[in-house]
């Protein structure tokens, strides 16, 4: 099975937050993720599927011997060796011109059964393959933000226009057509603990942005982080960041 999953290339915590989270589960549990292989939501995506030890697919708005954004070359190297695939209609060699970004994404929702868009802005390449997955007859499902978020505009507009909210990855199952319980999250064993699990789940999710949303001293952060990664309760996503299990 192939689910899209797409969004901004100006994502904040919570959206790479949220997205290495979904990818990450849909993947293990053996869907196939796909991609345009941008900065942003979609390196995510793709990152997170190959964590999980799954497949993805990147389907690029370049020729296959030119990767944009040359920063995920490694990347497009990472997906071919797990077994996924590059895919691009564009001959190679051909010159690549900025309107062919937008039009790859009808191959992005044509692959797949289910496009997700867990952030993005009122404008952008998200909603326009959002709008075609409409067109398509293809499920869409959008992840909530704060009202306030320009980063979480689109998706929230999208959810308004009839775009099914995501809260958890069993919404995704159960539109899928797969109806089952949601996991109970592993408890917070403290104050302390809580107070943190609550802050990563509302977007602050580095060391810099717990210390000073939760009013606790660097070493008290640190010591509390050391024992919810050590308990199955965050994961590392990298340089500092945390994501809920």
């Amino acid at each position: 099975m192939l689910v899209a999953i797409v969004g901004t290339r100006k994502m904040t915590p919570y959206g790479e937050q949220v997205t290495y989270r979904l990818a990450s589960e849909l993947a293990k549990a053996g869907v196939t993720i796909v991609s345009g292989l941008a900065t942003g939501i979609d390196g995510v995506a793709h990152r997170a599927a190959l964590d999980a030890g799954g497949r993805t697919i990147a389907v690029l708005g370049n020729p296959l011997d030119r990767i944009y954004p040359s920063q995920h070359r490694e990347l497009a190297r990472e997906i071919l060796a797990s077994g996924g695939a590059l895919i691009s209609e564009l001959a190679v060699g051909e010159q690549v011109q900025r309107w062919h970004f937008p039009l790859r994404n009808r191959l992005i929702v044509a692959l797949s059964r289910l496009v997700i868009v867990t952030e993005s802005g009122s404008t952008g390449g998200s909603l326009i393959t959002a709008h075609l997955a409409r067109d398509l007859g293809r499920g869409i499902m959008a992840v909530p933000g704060n009202i306030t978020s320009q980063s979480s505009a689109g998706t929230n507009q999208l959810i308004h226009a009839g775009a099914t909210p995501i809260f958890s990855v069993t919404d995704v199952w159960n539109e899928l057509g797969y109806h089952v319980e949601s996991a109970r999250p592993v408890p917070a064993k403290s104050r302390e603990e809580a107070l943190l699990m609550d802050l990563i789940k509302q977007g602050e999710a580095t060391n810099e942005q717990l210390i000073a949303a939760s009013g606790m001293s660097a070493a008290e952060v640190a010591n509390h982080i050391s024992l919810m990664e050590i308990t199955g309760k965050i994961r590392n996503l990298g340089a500092g960041t945390w994501v809920l299990r």
